[in-house]
Formats: C-alpha cells, sequence, structure tokens
C-alpha cells in the first residue's frame, strides 16, 4: 500500500519530537547537535620540545598509579586558505590552521573532542587513525558506516580511550577530506609509572602528506567519470612535511636526478623572497599634486624672469609625470603585499606559511623520531643527511630493532626510528637535509626538504646537494625493509593457532557500467546513506543496505592474477558489481585475511596497496610472489614473532596475509588507504560481535539521520492514549 501524505507528515513530526527531548537534556559521551552557540575553540598544550630520557628497565612505582586523565578540546572544522607550498588554495582547516593541532595523551587517558561543522556545504567526521574505539566503535569517525556524519552547523563530541602509547594520526573519512588538508598528530605515550624499552633524549614530529592543487571534488568528479571521460587524478604537486612545502623550487641544490623528475627544477632563492618584500615596503614618493605645488611654490612665485603661464604649464606636466610613476610603483607594491599576504612569495619571506620545516638538535643525543604518512597517494622513502636510523615502532608496536639509512613509509603507516646524534669529533655540528621524495610509482613531484639543525651551529639550510630518493621502481629494496619488521621478543604477543575463518580477497581493477572501480572478489563497495552500525543496533539490516548474503569470501580458483580480468579464461571470469554486503564475524573467532594482488586493467601492470583495518591491530604472517596457495605457503607464515600493525602493504603481484582476533564488537572498515582507490569501491566491511551490540551504549545523536532517525523517532516518541 502507498504511503500517505499524513503518513510522511507523521514520521517527520516523530523525528522533530525526538531532536527537541535529545537537545533538552545533557548529552551522552558522544553527542550532536545544533551550534547553539558552539563552544569557543581551546587549544591542547603544546607538545614539549624533548622528553625526559625512559629508564631501560619498567620501574616500580612506590605510590598508586595516577588516575586516567582528560585531553578535552574544542576544534571549529572551517574552509581556509591557505598556502603549503606557497600557492594559495581553499582547504579544510581546524581553528583556522593547518595542519590540524597536535594531540598529545598517555595511555589510558580519555580524549575528548567537539566537533563544530562550520563547512557551510558538506558534512564531516573525524577518524582518530589507530585509536581501535573499544567499546566506543560510534566514535571511529567512518561515515556510513560507524556514524551519520555531522552536517553543516552541528557539532559531535568524540570521547575515546587512548588504549595504548604510540605514533598516530587523525583524518577525515568522508569523502575525500583527507586530501582536503583534515589531518594532523595523535601522539600517545607511556601512562606515569611506566617506560618503553629504549631510551632516548627528546622527540621529534613529522607529519608527511602530498598536496594537489586541483580541489578534491573536481578530482572525485574525475574518478566518477564513465568510459574515455574517466580522469585518475594524477601525480601530487608538492609533498609536505608538517604542511609545509614548495612547489615552485626546492630549497636544495638542484642536480641531474631532480631535472629527471621536472626538467624546470630550480632552486628556491632567498633574494626572490627579499625582493618581493623589498617591492612591498617602497616608498614610492609624493604625490602629483604635491610635486605640482611644491614646483609652482619653488619655480613660479618669486619672478625670475619665468612665464607664470609656461611655469605653471612645466610643473602640471612634471606632477602628471610624478603621479605616473607613483602610480606604477603602488601597483607593484599592491601585488608584492598581496604575494606576501597570501604567503606566495616563496619560502624566505616574512610570515610565509611555506617556509622549510627546521628541527633543532643537540650533539651527542639520541632522538625519537615519530613518522606517520597521511598521504592521499604517495608512497614516500625517509632519509635524513649523514645519519643512520633504528626503527623501533611500527604502528604504535614495539619492534625488534634494526638499523637503516632509509625508511619506505606507505599511506597510513607510522614508524618510531631513533637517531644518534654527532659529536665534534664525529663531524660538523652544523644542519643535514631530511629528504622526503616518491616511491612506488613514477616521480613527478620534488623530494620535500627539511632542515635537522644543531644548536649552536651558525649554519641556515645545509650545504650541498639533498640526499637522492632511492629508485622508484626498486621494490626489492621496499620488500626488504618491510620484511625485518619484527615483534619485540619481550613486547611480543604471538598470535592464537586455531583459526575459525580464512577470507581471501582478491584485490582487481574493472571497469563496471563504463565506470573504473576497484574491486574485492568482483565486488566494489559502495557504502548505504544510514550507518551499518545503526542498522544493526536497531536491527533494520535489510532496510539499509544488501543483508540478503554476505560479500564473497574467496575468488574463483582458476583466476589468473598475471592477467587482466579481461584476458582471464572463461572459466575464471565473473562479472564485477557494486555492492554493500559485509562480512559477519563472530565474537572472538580467530580470522585470517590473505590480501591477494593482481594485474589491473592493462597486462602485467599491478600496484601496491596500503591496507588499514579499523578497530584492531592484527598480526603480518607473511608476504609472498605470485598467488597463494594455502598448501604450501601457510607453513612459511611467520607466527613466532609477526609484527602487530594496523597498515599493511600489498606488494605488486603479490599477496599478504594478516590474522586477528574478531574481540571489538562494532562495524569496522578495512580498506585501501589511497583515497582515490577507496573512493572507486576498494574497501569491505566487517560487521563483528553483533550478537553483542545491544550490550554497547550506543548514543542516539550517533545515529540520527537516515532510516535509522524513523526507528529511533518511533521507539522515543512518547505513548498516547487511545482515542475515546
Amino acid at each position: 500500500m502507498m504511503a500517505t501524505p499524513w503518513d510522511s507528515l507523521a514520521v517527520q513530526l516523530l523525528v522533530c519530537c525526538t531532536l527537541m527531548l535529545v537537545f533538552a537534556h545533557p548529552v551522552a559521551s558522544a553527542s550532536r547537535g545544533l551550534m547553539s552557540p558552539a563552544p569557543a575553540p581551546t587549544a591542547l598544550a603544546p607538545t614539549p620540545a624533548a622528553h625526559t630520557a625512559p629508564a631501560l628497565t619498567p620501574a616500580t612505582p612506590t605510590s598508586p598509579v595516577p588516575a586516567p586523565g582528560l585531553v578535552e578540546t574544542t576544534w571549529n572544522v572551517e574552509y581556509i586558505l591557505w598556502s603549503p607550498d606557497c600557492k594559495q588554495h581553499g582547504m579544510i582547516g581546524i581553528n583556522g590552521s593547518f595542519p590540524g593541532p597536535t594531540i598529545t595523551a598517555k595511555a589510558g587517558d580519555r580524549i575528548r573532542v567537539v566537533v563544530n561543522n562550520k563547512l557551510d556545504t558538506e558534512g564531516v567526521v573525524i577518524h582518530w587513525h589507530g585509536m581501535k574505539q573499544i567499546g566506543t566503535p560510534w566514535a571511529d569517525g567512518t561515515a556510513s558506516i560507524s556514524q551519520c556524519p555531522i552536517n553543516p552547523g552541528e557539532t559531535f563530541t568524540y570521547e575515546f580511550t587512548a588504549d595504548k602509547p604510540g605514533t598516530y594520526f587523525y583524518h577525515g573519512h568522508y569523502g575525500m577530506q583527507r586530501a582536503a588538508g583534515l589531518y594532523g598528530s595523535l601522539i600517545v605515550d607511556v601512562p606515569e609509572g611506566k617506560t618503553e624499552p629504549f631510551k632516548y633524549d627528546g622527540e621529534l614530529n613529522l607529519l608527511l602528506s602530498d598536496w594537489y592543487h586541483e580541489a578534491v571534488y573536481a578530482q572525485a568528479a574525475g574518478l566518477e567519470r564513465k568510459d574515455k571521460h574517466f580522469r585518475w587524478i594524477g601525480e601530487p604537486q608538492t609533498l609536505l612535511i608538517n604542511g609545509k612545502g614548495q612547489f615552485d623550487c626546492t630549497l636544495g641544490d638542484v642536480g641531474e636526478f631532480h631535472r629527471l623528475i621536472r626538467h624546470d627544477a630550480k632552486k628556491c632563492e632567498r633574494m626572490d623572497g627579499e625582493s618581493v618584500e623589498m617591492a612591498c615596503d617602497k616608498d614610492c614618493g609624493e604625490d602629483g599634486s604635491k610635486v605640482e605645488a611644491a614646483c609652482r611654490e619653488k619655480e613660479c612665485s618669486s619672478g625670475g624672469g619665468k612665464d607664470k603661464a609656461a611655469c605653471e604649464t612645466e610643473c602640471r606636466k612634471k606632477g602628471e609625470a610624478a603621479a605616473k610613476v607613483k602610480a606604477v610603483c603602488e601597483e607593484e607594491k599592491t601585488v608584492s603585499c598581496e604575494k606576501i599576504r597570501r604567503s606566495e612569495c616563496g619560502p624566505f619571506c616574512r610570515e610565509t606559511q611555506c617556509g622549510p620545516a627546521v628541527f633543532d638538535v643537540e650533539p651527542g643525543k639520541t632522538y625519537r623520531i615519530r613518522i606517520a604518512s597521511t598521504t592521499s597517494l604517495s608512497a614516500l622513502n625517509l632519509q635524513v643527511q649523514g645519519h643512520e636510523l633504528t626503527v623501533v615502532e611500527a604502528d604504535g608496536n614495539y619492534v625488534k630493532p634494526f638499523t637503516v639509512d632509509d625508511i619506505d613509509i606507505y599511506s597510513g603507516e607510522s614508524y618510531s626510528v631513533l637517531l644518534k646524534t654527532k659529536t665534534a669529533e664525529q663531524g660538523p655540528l652544523s644542519s643535514y637535509w631530511i629528504s622526503v621524495g616518491v616511491r612506488g610509482r613514477t616521480p613527478r613531484t620534488l623530494p620535500a626538504l627539511a632542515v635537522l639543525k644543531y644548536t649552536g651551529s651558525n649554519s641556515g639550510l645545509p650545504e650541498g646537494a639533498p640526499p637522492e630518493t632511492p629508485d622508484w621502481a626498486d621494490v626489492a629494496r621496499s620488500k626488504n625493509f618491510t620484511y625485518r619488521i619484527l615483534a619485540l621478543e619481550r613486547a611480543a604477543d604471538t598470535p592464537p593457532t586455531t583459526v575459525n575463518r580464512r577470507i581471501d580477497m582478491l584485490n582487481t581493477q574493472n571497469v563496471i557500467d563504463g565506470h573504473t572501480k576497484w574491486a574485492i572478489n568482483h565486488v566494489s563497495l559502495s557504502l548505504p546513506a544510514t550507518p551499518y552500525l545503526g542498522a544493526y543496533y536497531h536491527g533494520i539490516m535489510s532496510d539499509v543496505f544488501d543483508a540478503a548474503a554476505e560479500a564473497p569470501a574467496t575468488f574463483v580458483s582458476g583466476y589468473d592474477v598475471d592477467k587482466p580480468p579481461e584476458a582471464q579464461a572463461p572459466e575464471a571470469r565473473r562479472p564485477a558489481t557494486v555492492r554493500n554486503r559485509v562480512y559477519n564475524l563472530t565474537h572472538g573467532h580467530v580470522v585470517d585475511v590473505v590480501l591477494q594482488n593482481a594485474d589491473m586493467l592493462r597486462d602485467d601492470v599491478s600496484e601496491a596497496h596500503p591496507w588499514h583495518l579499523h578497530g584492531h591491530d592484527f598480526w603480518v604472517l607473511g608476504y609472498g610472489d605470485g598467488r597463494y596457495d594455502h598448501s604450501k605457503d601457510s607453513a612459511k607464515l611467520n607466527t613466532a614473532n609477526p609484527p602487530l600493525r594496523n597498515t599493511v602493504v600489498l606488494f605488486p603481484h603479490g599477496w599478504t596475509a594478516i590474522r586477528f582476533v574478531a574481540d571489538n564488537p562494532g562495524v569496522w572498515a578495512f580498506h585501501c588507504h589511497i583515497e582515490p582507490h577507496l573512493h572507486m569501491g576498494m574497501g569491505v566491511v566487517f560487521a563483528e560481535g553483533m550478537e553483542k551490540m545491544r550490550e554497547l551504549n550506543v548514543p542516539m545523536e550517533a545515529m540520527m539521520c537516515g532510516k535509522t532517525a524513523a526507528v529511533m523517532a518511533r521507539e522515543t516518541a512518547p505513548a498516547t492514549s487511545p482515542p475515546p
């Protein structure tokens, strides 16, 4: 039977009544409502430049362990004009700045962030990358999965526990907002009375990202076009270190390495910025009228035998000429001052937003460098000129220390490395380059540069050419680094040996109805308008998404991973589709996932994909080339000391095996962390422990959208007396 207008009106009235009830009472730990008025932004205490070196062995506390603290702040997420690479663009910032403020907490602390959506035209959510959200799945910050987007003009309070020490970050998880600049660092230190298994004297924080001049909305539109009109986002214009980079030039000397990336590569010159400042500060002289008046007073009033009319004409011409010179000067001055105001006068201008990031260090010390990558596309390589790096942490988990000259880092990954600074006997105490370049793709973007500066040195920028990024196509080098990451013996949490379920995920590129998509087992992910979490909590799964069956847990045995989809044998071909099905995982079950890479649409073309799991760490059991064969490859898996991670790379034409325990009830995304790949469907959803969902206190405010809004309105509507 068709619904009548009265039915629709009744639902709307129920929703309105529910909203009135919500806003009339204090909200729960996660809250969402209209901003009236919005709380004023509050700043977090700045991260200390250095920490006291912890002892090698944990100290026994002589007093009771202090209660967990509360780290609280308020953010206005808003559109801003910013110049990350000396070119001003519109982007998304927090409290008027970019990158967002660094959150620093101790393990066990509660973190509470009030987010006011000041974006006039779009919703927003914040994902806390690496936080497992145990007991708070609605605070995971994934639109359409764990919560409703925060609408323009509304506010939502995220509150969760910083569950373990480590190097993390946060970012937008709605559309492609991460690529628009919505991200920042999240640092979790050990709690009072605890120590870490390595010593250091201070720490530095590096947040790496790539930057596009094209707006993310145009990028998304290009990805969604059909057939020959499809447009890939291309390579980024700039790489950023802590939100700073340079587009038109590079800070260091330019060599053949740089010209192979950009033939027009040039060095940033300090004099370029100085000339702009001089032009802005220039005195353009007196007005033409004043010049003319002074001339008349001096030349035409004293007699002197001059014809007064001719004298006045000559003075008028002098005034007109002076006015023209002043006008040209003022125009040049306006242009120069505008360049400074827009921070487009290069990295050396006053108040520039794109100046080099400089990290001060003292000689003979050990520094912990926290490194996280929130890139939209790029895999990166980082090296510090003249210094070795010892890897001690990966994704918030301690690893067996090993020393390298450089590290590869994929989007979504984080590391801590120890760097020992030189003493006067070991080398000059001056400045050294920190260089970050592109790996895994043909580079079209110059490396980003920052400066490691020894205190007391008189040097400015380092002398000479910066280190060159290793060959982008040297996959073996990246594998060698990745394979060396193993769990620290004393911190090892070995995986269970009994596995309840294995899911094989074939990663392919397909054309579906003319659209270029990424698919897992021939299914490209499309998210519903109503969050999965709310659908399960209120038992309306079939109304929200295709709950008739699970997402496919394997793929056809005859599929040849060394051939593109269209070149498969007839018996191995499967039509690719777009769906929103999920994998249902029983609480407490041990799950293995084997990610299988394959050819893209072209023969012999395969890319690396960093896969990130929400709500969990997982054990990385192993990697391999070609197709995974469980009968042979399972014996090669590392179950003795596999590293725990939340993001893992799937290498080209290879496989990666992971294991996790489904012990965190919620609905969790598992997806490629490359922003356009997720936009094109490269992801899956795990609905985990749904039998325990009603034990969670899911706040109404997180689910007040889509079909759950109408359900909640009916559930909370006051009872009415039957008509007489």
